[in-house]
């Protein structure tokens, strides 16, 4: 009986010693477990930051992507103001050299009319 209860004694400490390291084993695997579930936390988290950010961003690109649109249809109307504008002084650059051509014309023709007057008022005078 003596031996068996050594036996059994040595079989309990053994099992005591199996449980304990177990238990430490558990102990660690439960911290590593926290620690993976507060990574996870923070991993979520960002994720969610960035997710935002993102979103923010697109909003961010639909409003600069809007404005530019408006920006090329008013450059687009200024440009056929300008183009409208540019025939407008084209017609009018041809219309002052058009006048310019008729005041030599007209010059010309006073100059000769002032010659002929003169000769006519020297021939008069000369009468």
């Amino acid at each position: 009986l003596q031996k068996e209860l050594l036996k059994y004694k040595q079989e309990a400490r053994n099992l005591q010693g199996i449980k304990d390291a177990l238990q430490q084993r558990l102990i660690q695997q439960d911290a590593a477990v926290l620690q993976l579930k507060q990574e996870l936390l923070r991993a979520n988290m960002d994720k969610e930051e960035l997710h935002n950010q993102n979103v923010d961003l697109q909003r961010k690109v639909e409003e600069r992507n809007r404005l530019l649109a408006e920006y090329k249809k008013e450059l687009c109307q200024k440009d056929r103001h300008l183009q409208q504008h540019q025939s407008k002084l084209d017609e009018m650059l041809r219309q002052l050299s058009e006048a310019s051509y008729q005041q030599v014309d007209l010059e010309r023709e006073l100059e000769h009319k002032e010659a002929l007057l003169a000769h006519c008022m020297k021939r008069e005078a000369e009468e």
